[in-house]
């Protein structure tokens, strides 16, 4: 397959972490970092502090987006947030499938799929995760797992919606444990992922953007970032301190 030029992405994900004075100084820092035509430099951050970052964020190229959006675009739902509600406060990416998500809130590929489509509906861009846990690499079930989670998605909503969207890939068992997929591991699951879309459509399967997230730190990150199918980091508690964020961004 022809390498070609793919935009890059570092994400962060505060997930539960927060607050408006902590949160400021973060976004002052990440105002600084250098813009670039094809790298996108983002945070997904807790949906009360949409607000926040639509006033810090107003001028400059830095993109936020949701952890999470409903299945559901509008009804008697209590406690869920719609994608088009997400969109309304300028929000531009949506993390859709976390492992998080998986585990602990009981998030199926249906449900995933359908999520990743109501962000595609809003105008958002969505970031499907995918990822074994431990238990499923050391079966070596990897390439199954992670093709039937994008499965999920191109039955649900076609091949064609993956155009614009973008491909996390995070083994479950390096999300907050310190332990990274090497730079070999990782790439390998990257060549595979790219490889399973192309196989569907040749143009996105080139041109989608695929992260790595897993403990990525300013220490592994030009390392991880110099493998040919990994186009930069979906990045956890190293989001939440700006040194460490903005050495990863400078790495990609």
């Amino acid at each position: 397959m022809p390498i070609k030029t793919r935009q890059r992405f570092v994400v962060g994900n505060w997930k539960l972490n927060g607050n408006l004075a902590a949160n400021a100084a973060l976004l002052e820092a990440c105002l600084v970092a250098e813009t670039h035509p094809r790298k996108v430099l983002g945070v997904c951050v807790p949906f009360p502090y949409f607000g926040q970052l639509q006033l810090a964020l107003a001028k400059s190229a830095v993109r936020y987006g949701a952890q999470d959006v409903s299945r559901f675009d509008q009804g008697a739902f209590t406690g869920e947030v719609s994608a088009a509600m997400v969109a309304e406060f300028g929000c531009q990416l949506a993390l859709v499938g976390h492992s998080e998500r998986r585990a602990l809130f009981g998030d199926s590929d249906e449900v995933v799929a359908e999520k990743f489509g109501r962000a595609k509906q809003a105008g958002l861009t969505p970031i499907l995760c995918v990822g074994e846990t431990i238990a499923e690499r050391e079966a070596g079930i990897t390439e199954v797992v992670v093709a039937r989670q994008v499965t999920a998605v191109v039955q649900k909503v076609g091949i064609e919606a993956l155009a614009g969207a973008v491909l996390a890939y995070e083994p479950v068992w390096a999300i907050g444990t310190g332990k990274t997929a090497s730079p070999a591991q990782a790439q390998e699951v990257h060549g595979f992922l790219r490889s399973f879309v192309a196989k569907h459509a040749v143009e996105i399967g080139s041109t989608l953007p695929i992260l790595y997230g897993g403990s990525v730190r300013k220490s592994n990150a030009a390392e991880l970032f110099g493998q040919p199918d990994i186009d930069g980091g979906l990045v956890g508690g190293a989001s939440l301190v700006a040194d460490e964020f903005l050495g990863i961004w400078q790495a990609l």
